[in-house]
């Protein structure tokens, strides 16, 4: 209960809260939903955001997983540590030209801990953290808006009230199943967002701490300010968001804890009263305590952006075509019609999709565009509850729909494409702070409704309606992020311009052997988007392997004239011209894929090859040495030296070069096979017998590691095992070549002895 003792003397800062708590209106008296005690409503929140997402614990990698996690060098133990400071989200040098400067250390951290505790790239555990970490924040959430919504007050004891049990419980509920934080949970990459958020709030509950006690005359802690402050840095060292919950605290102490009239302040300012002590501007320190906030903050941006360099990340205009158009207008048109997106997507998040680019949204070019009504709506529906948070006379009001709008708004200003270019349309995860802003208004709104309601219970009944749809939608949707083949096609039908998606169906059914439908898409994909050059890369080495070499030609010769830096292409282009027997310019497109990406063991791999077939072998083993030092697990590469070593008669070469290989790569079985080769021919049987017994281990089926055994019983003298081994390659592969002749020859062998001995 509120204190209503009070001393004679002039009334503190905690007796001043107990009075806002009697005279200010409580949104709990309109709103017809159930109240639980502390303890049980934050058990109810958790179990349910829980119950939403839990179906995506067994999920795969998918989609940005593989280039965040999977090929994040980072996340391995024999990276230092030190370079995670040095390095962005995706592992890259943050100096680099093709850097994002998505600088997220801590995320990256955690996601090491994730990979050495399990030992691996086991999806699950990855799963789960984002699991847990979505159920607390939404826990969290109670706390956040029973201030929020009801106001920051103490008991006597230094207790914080919750004056808005009914209303908290039903924003956090909102908050807990809203179908768009989907991309955050079930998608590990979301982790950034979801760590960032983590600390937001406990930077915002941190601030409010520092007005817990009043100690020895002072209003607030400074300690509490300046951890508020350090849990903000923390926040934006897991996302570039988490920075903003400085000024939101800013607001929050202005409109709260100091009960600032803004719109009273802006008419003093414009009729140059100086009065602002009256205001509220210098009450209780709140001049000071900004100034801390934003200190603070500059201080965390300046050393960000010394880390990061000065260079801005390099996006293409696929990724965000509307911030490379020419006129201003259509600039200011479609990030304006993509903010009214953002906004319908957490007004009604049925429309879910794993990326929004590469036309998926086309460009709105003229007025007469009928999209142009969304942007009106926006802005007709902002402007008014803007005036309303101004001007209204009803102080609980104004500090309700200021702080619904600072939270919806503030933290989605970094994605918004106004201070520098984002590389991306629509990301559903960077509206997971914004969406409190939202909870705030729908909750506000659902207790004004109720006001004017005579049948509230059929309110109440519609809200419940809504968190069980979208309960269910996020079910629905975490089943889709368990694996790409369902994410990509989930996509197909809510972004169907868009050539990405269209590319990722194909890239996932070519992983799979399904080349025929892969081609479809790939083809769908660079009718989209004529200049999709990794769309006509795929499509070129399907054709490719599918000797359909003129297409695939001309789709690579076009992928490398649009990007002539394409050094992928560049390398498959020369495999094209290689097999069409045109081996100058073969040679020329591999050294072309070299020039863009020096270091490429794949290029020199298949240059090795070409030399090899022009019989030029010291440049062949040259290529392959090359290839070997840049990729010293390159199999391949070791393989053919050894081939071409042992077939041009340098067999004590060739077992110097396979004993390396082998130490590098011990468990590879054809490395085993190949050196096993070369030691029979020099004599060593029992040496060349027991690599090719290793060899036939691993790889029980393959024809031609039982048949050059049994050559080598053969020439040995074990006449018995080679008819042995004879037989078990010509069972698993009856027309190996050569390995009938020498079956028969043995067996001609065998009986000429067997006459001798009768």
């Amino acid at each position: 209960q509120i204190c209503n003792q009070h001393n004679a003397e002039a009334p503190s800062l905690e007796q001043t809260f107990h009075r806002m708590a009697q005279t200010e209106p409580n949104l709990d008296h309109d709103v017809p939903w159930f109240i639980l005690p502390s303890y049980w409503a934050k058990m109810v929140v958790a179990l349910i955001s829980f119950l939403c997402f839990a179906n995506s614990y067994d999920g795969d990698f998918v989609f940005d997983d593989s280039e965040a996690i999977i090929n994040n060098k980072d996340l391995r133990a024999e990276t230092p540590l030190g370079d995670l400071w040095h390095h962005d989200f995706w592992g890259s040098k943050l100096s680099s030209n093709t850097s994002h400067k998505s600088y997220r250390p801590l995320t990256v951290l955690t996601f090491r801990i994730n990979y050495l505790f399990a030992g691996g790239f086991y999806p699950v555990g990855f799963h789960v953290i984002n699991i847990i970490l979505h159920c607390t924040i939404s826990v969290l959430m109670v706390d956040v808006f029973s201030i929020l919504l009801g106001g920051l007050q103490f008991s006597n004891k230094g207790r914080r009230l919750n004056l808005a049990p009914k209303s908290s419980l039903l924003a956090a509920l909102l908050f807990a199943v809203h179908p768009v934080h989907t991309e955050c949970v079930a998608g590990i990459v979301g982790r950034a967002d979801l760590l960032c958020a983590l600390f937001f709030l406990l930077s915002f509950l941190g601030y409010c701490k520092a007005f817990r006690e009043n100690k020895e005359g002072h209003n607030f802690s400074i300690f509490w300010v300046l951890v508020s402050v350090i849990l903000g840095a923390i926040a934006m060292l897991c996302k570039e968001q988490g920075i903003t919950i400085l000024g939101l605290n800013a607001v929050f102490d202005a409109l709260v804890i100091n009960k600032l009239n803004v719109l009273e302040l802006i008419q003093r300012l414009l009729h140059k009263d100086k009065s602002l002590e009256n205001a509220g501007l210098l009450k209780k320190g709140l001049l000071f305590r900004i100034t801390l906030l934003m200190s603070g903050g500059a201080s965390i941006l300046y050393i960000r952006w010394r880390i990061m360099g000065t260079g801005p990340p390099a996006f293409t205009e696929v990724d965000n075509p509307a911030s490379f158009a020419d006129s201003l207008f259509v600039r200011a048109i479609n990030y304006n019609y993509y903010y009214s997106l953002n906004a319908w997507l957490l007004l009604c998040p049925w429309w879910l999709c794993f990326d929004w680019s590469m036309g998926c949204i086309p460009l709105i070019k003229s007025v007469s565009d009928w999209r142009i009504i969304a942007l009106a709506a926006l802005w007709f529906c902002l402007i008014g509850l803007i005036c309303q948070a101004l001007c209204s006379e009803d102080g609980h009001k104004r500090r309700i729909l200021t702080l619904g709008l600072g939270f919806l708004i503030v933290p989605f200003l970094p994605a918004s494409n106004l201070f520098f270019r984002v590389g991306f349309v629509i990301a559903e995860r960077v509206i997971y702070l914004p969406s409190i802003g939202y909870c705030i208004l729908f909750t506000y709104g659902f207790s004004l409704l109720s006001k004017q309601a005579k049948k509230k219970k059929i309110l109440a009944v519609a809200v419940l309606g809504i968190l069980l749809i979208n309960a269910m939608r996020c079910a629905l949707r975490s089943s889709q992020w368990r694996s790409e083949e369902q994410l990509f096609r989930s996509a197909l039908s809510v972004c169907p311009l868009n050539a990405k998606v269209h590319y990722n169906v194909g890239k996932n059914l070519a992983d799979k052997g399904n080349q025929s439908a892969a081609i479809k898409y790939y083809r769908e994909a660079v009718r989209l988007n004529p200049k999709y050059v990794h769309a006509m890369n795929n499509l070129g080495n399907i054709l490719k392997e599918r000797n359909e070499l003129r297409e695939a030609e001309e789709l690579l010769s076009l992928a490398v004239q649009i990007q002539p830096d394409f050094a992928a292409a560049w390398m498959n282009l020369g495999i094209v011209q290689n097999s069409l027997r045109r081996f100058e310019e073969a040679e020329q497109s591999y050294w072309t894929a070299i020039k863009h990406r020096k270091k490429y063991p794949d290029c020199y791999y298949n240059l090795g090859r070409l030399y090899a077939d022009l019989n030029r072998h010291i440049d062949a083993l040259n290529a392959w040495r090359n290839a070997t030092v840049l990729k010293p697990e390159h199999s391949l590469a070791w393989n053919n030296m050894i081939i071409l070593l042992d077939n041009t008669g340098n067999l004590a070469q060739a077992e110097a070069v396979g004993r390396e290989a082998l130490e590098l790569i011990p468990n590879d079985h054809s490395l085993m096979f190949s050196l096993a080769n070369v030691l029979g021919k020099s004599q060593k049987y029992k040496e060349s017998e027991a690599l090719f017994l290793k060899a036939i281990k691993a790889n029980p089926n393959a024809a031609s590691y039982h048949g050059n055994l049994a050559v080598l019983y053969h020439r040995w003298g074990n006449l018995d095992l080679a008819k042995k081994h004879y037989e078990v390659s010509l069972k698993l592969d009856p027309m190996a070549p050569g390995t009938k002749e020498n079956y028969n020859l043995l067996r001609r062998k065998l009986e000429q002895l067997q006459k001798k001995g009768g």
